[in-house]
């Protein structure tokens, strides 16, 4: 859809002629919310209506709401498995889609331990790329002058496999980023970064890091906005320049590139970008070499002016540690989006990450909202749910979030619990909640608690042959570590002291819970080094009861009260790590290889 409107857009003042056009595009869109969705789902059912899924429910061509409701049912992904499977392996009928599925995209969510697959097709990178293109000029509206420097980002491609028919795999912003959209992208001086293509598109996870942290340092007068995706990535980014200074200083010293940068397409576009600055080494030495690191982002890259990364959700945890690195820069998280479908962006980017909120683009694909109560029974086909339209959502309120795209996914329960927060025009705004079923995350990855509770189990087979078993057991994700691991509080019985399990065998109960958890999990820990190795601590007897007890004082019911299997409260966390009596890691990374999938 071209961004082209004669409305006037009451957002601000756009800096430039293409800014105007993209306000005036989402002034459209948002006044017209309930019209354009309508719309949206009219073209879907005219495109998809005919395919093999969509004539089971007999539409006879119906286009509308109405019709749609009544007949297609809401669906998981575990529904749709059976179709994903067959496209995967290589029929090409209109199974999902009228168009033909280009590839699959990898949602950091799971199914069966495997990261599931999101059919897509290339329109969808358009698509995409128009709320991409929206973000600079509502940011531009807050923050002045962003065309005058660059932008210091750390981006990544990530491991892709194809499927038994040879169709790709891979996470969506490692499709966008190889795209011909990205690669051949216009001069945009407002959007301009500091990493060149090569180091972003190169596969080794050191070069590409290494690369983007030089030129970030080269550069780093120019550097107005520093970001990642994650917030969790933007803090390795720091702990890899702690690790690697000396050897980045000793670069830009001589003007010569590390032999371990070995990928030919980057040692060539280097030579036009490194060259022998020994004052500006010189420089790196004297701030990295010391103790305090508090504050090195604005220390090293003075003129930046907020932190572009995502801290809503599970990356909340992480803003404490990116204020103190930044001396409480601004942190700015512009959209929202997923495998599934891109879905809106904050209007309001400069906010307290509390205040975040996103307003939906209803032109993305066509959404409607299930009630979220964790009170209501769980849905049933003799109970099916009455979902809200977009333009009918209550403010206040919690909602799953159900997706119908142009892709083929019809009524796809997407999993994110959001809150309605209020409206901008008619279309609503939302706070991401959290995700569903979800106890433990560092990054990515997305371990829910029956995952968890496979890897305890299987851990505990290795206490048998002491005779001993696990009594009880709680979890939280440590963020203190960079980069981050999960901590899991042991309380065990042990009826012979004098067969204790060791603590080699205890490590090993680590790498066995690792080997029980899913691929994303595994693949941050072996390709990525997004987390860090499992730790289990080992608490002293009685101390779920103090830990009962604590529940209790604070309004618990004795007869409900079941041990928490994730924990996040400050004063629960002393007590239990006030009665640690031992603490083992990991000794292995998990196995983990990007296999074809079948």
């Amino acid at each position: 859809m071209a961004i082209d409107s004669a409305l006037p857009s009451p957002l601000g003042i756009p800096v430039c002629e293409k800014d105007a056009k993209a306000l005036r595009f989402i002034e459209e869109m948002t006044r017209n919310a309930d019209s354009v969705q309508e719309r949206v789902l009219a073209e879907i059912l005219s495109r998809n209506g005919e395919t093999e899924y969509l004539r089971r429910f007999n539409l006879d061509g119906a286009t509308d709401r109405d019709t749609f409701k009544s007949k297609v049912p809401v669906v998981t992904y575990e529904d749709l498995q059976p179709e994903i499977q067959r496209i995967a392996n290589g029929d090409r009928s209109a199974i999902l889609s009228s168009h033909p599925v280009s590839e699959f995209l990898t949602s950091s969510g799971t199914s069966a331990g495997e990261r599931k697959l999101m059919p897509t097709i290339h329109e969808e990178l358009d698509r995409r790329q128009l709320l991409f293109s929206l973000l600079m000029p509502v940011m531009n509206l807050y923050v002045p002058r962003l065309d005058k420097g660059k932008g210091l980002y750390f981006l990544f491609v990530k491991a892709e496999t194809k499927t038994a028919s040879g169709l790709l795999a891979r996470p969506v912003l490692t499709s966008y980023y190889k795209s011909e959209q990205f690669k051949t992208r216009p001069y945009d001086p407002f959007n301009v970064y500091t990493s060149p293509d090569e180091a972003i598109l190169c596969v080794d996870s050191f070069q590409s890091m290494y690369i983007q942290m030089l030129c970030g340092l080269i550069m780093r007068e120019e550097v107005l906005r520093v970001g990642a995706v994650f917030a969790s990535g933007l803090l390795r980014a720091i702990r890899f320049l702690q690790l690697n200074w000396k050897q980045l200083a000793d670069d830009i010293s001589a003007g010569t590139l590390n032999p371990n940068v070995t990928d030919p397409s980057i040692r060539k576009c280097m030579e036009n970008i490194l060259k022998p600055n020994p004052e500006l080494a010189e420089f790196i030495t004297k701030e990295c070499s010391g103790e305090k690191w508090d504050g090195i982002i604005t220390r090293i890259w003075p003129n930046t002016k907020y932190l572009d990364v995502i801290v809503t959700g599970a990356m909340a945890q992480y803003i404490p540690t990116l204020d103190h690195y930044s001396g409480g820069l601004p942190l700015a998280c512009t959209m929202y989006a997923s495998s599934e479908c891109f879905f809106g962006l904050n209007m309001k980017p400069m906010c307290k990450p509390s205040e975040v909120s996103y307003t939906i683009m209803p032109n993305m694909g066509y959404f409607e909202f299930l009630p979220h109560d964790p009170n209501y029974p769980p849905l049933s086909p003799e109970s099916p749910p009455r979902l809200v339209d977009l333009a009918h959502v209550q403010v206040g309120k919690q909602y799953e979030l159900v997706v119908t795209t142009y892709a083929g996914l019809n009524r796809y329960r997407v999993g994110d619990i959001l809150l309605v927060t209020g409206y901008y025009n008619s279309a609503p705004q939302f706070r991401f909640v959290k995700r569903k079923n979800v106890l433990l995350s560092i990054d990515s990855d997305k371990t829910d608690e029956a995952e968890l509770q496979k890897g305890i189990d299987n851990a505990s087979l290795l206490l048998k042959e002491f005779n001993a078993s696990v009594i009880e057991y709680t979890s939280y994700a440590d963020t203190t570590t960079i980069p981050g691991h999960y901590v899991i509080f042991w309380e065990l019985l042990v009826k012979d002291a004098a067969n204790s399990p060791s603590d080699e065998v205890l490590n090993q109960c680590c790498l066995v819970v690792e080997e029980s958890l899913n691929s994303v999990y595994r693949q941050g820990r072996v390709a990525d080094n997004s987390i860090g190795p499992l730790e289990i601590r080992v608490v002293k007897n009685g101390t779920f009861e103090e830990l009962m007890d604590y529940a209790i004082s604070r309004g618990a019911s004795i007869n409900q009260y079941k041990a928490p299997r994730c924990v996040s409260f400050t004063p629960i966390l002393e007590l239990l790590n006030g009665r640690v009596v031992s603490k083992h890691f990991s000794p292995a990374a998990p196995h983990w290889v990007p296999e074809r999938r079948r």
